[in-house]
């Protein structure tokens, strides 16, 4: 039977990243045809989707599972820590250009947070084993994070209002100021520790900051580091969320 349709040698890339390469396909009349996508199986139900099925979705929606499958998917090919972020580092732009996806009580202040100063912390996002979240975090006006660190790699970037962002680098059981930058809504940047892992933020703008933070470790339920800048002493730091409980 003549094909319907027929094509040969199909490719398709994002970037670097080859989804379709040299596929020779022909579709005859009466059929049904579709991909499975990626890392699908034509079961109901596989281990891909088990696991995902596990993980808590504090913000439930299409875009946010969507995000996260996509990031999922970046962390399984990656050769590396590096490579990962730059797979990721689109969708992450994408993210933060859309104005629609982020509910206004992500986007709130609140005073009795564990890291004071009004900051939130919101999760939208925990892998159940602990190697992913995704949350954001809000900064009123004026107000300035602990000098904090992450022992995560990942990406933060901002979403609303602007901020001065301060970098500290240890030297000697020191804090050693080593780059000052001001970010505005769209900037971003990766987190790979031990470098520049050790920050502080501060809200420049009228308008409450918003930033949104994808890290692989369950950011607000570990425990980390506060420094003193003057000093460079630590002391055991666990920010929290402020709408979920850590296990």
């Amino acid at each position: 039977m003549t094909p319907a349709i027929e094509v040969r040698e199909l490719g398709r890339r994002f970037g670097d990243v080859t989804a379709l390469d040299g596929l020779d396909l022909a579709i005859t009349l009466g059929t049904v045809f579709g991909p499975l996508g990626r890392k699908r199986s034509a079961t109901p139900e596989s281990a891909y989707d088990r696991a995902m099925a596990a993980d808590e979705f504090v913000l439930d929606t299409p875009d946010v599972r969507t995000f996260i499958t996509d990031v999922r998917a970046a962390i399984a090919d990656g050769s590396s820590p590096a490579d990962a972020i730059e797979r990721i580092r689109p969708r992450f732009a994408d993210l933060l250009a859309d104005p629609n996806w982020l509910p206004a009580v992500y986007q709130e202040a609140a005073p009795q947070s564990g890291m004071g100063g009004g900051i939130g912390q919101w999760a939208l996002y925990r892998a159940e084993d602990g190697s992913l979240s995704l949350f954001s975090l809000v900064v009123p006006s004026g107000s300035e994070t602990p000098v904090h660190d992450h022992l995560a790699w990942g990406l933060v970037g901002l979403y609303r209002g602007t901020q001065d962002e301060e970098i500290f680098a240890r030297e000697r059981g020191a804090l050693r100021l080593s780059e000052r930058r001001a970010l505005g809504p769209g900037d971003f940047y990766a987190l790979i520790p031990p470098a520049d892992d050790i920050h502080r933020v501060r809200t420049t703008s009228a308008e409450t900051s918003v930033s949104i933070h994808l890290l692989t470790n369950d950011t607000g339920c570990v425990w980390r580091h506060a420094y003193d800048p003057a000093s460079g002493e630590e002391r055991p730091f666990r920010s929290g969320y402020v709408n979920v409980d850590c296990r």
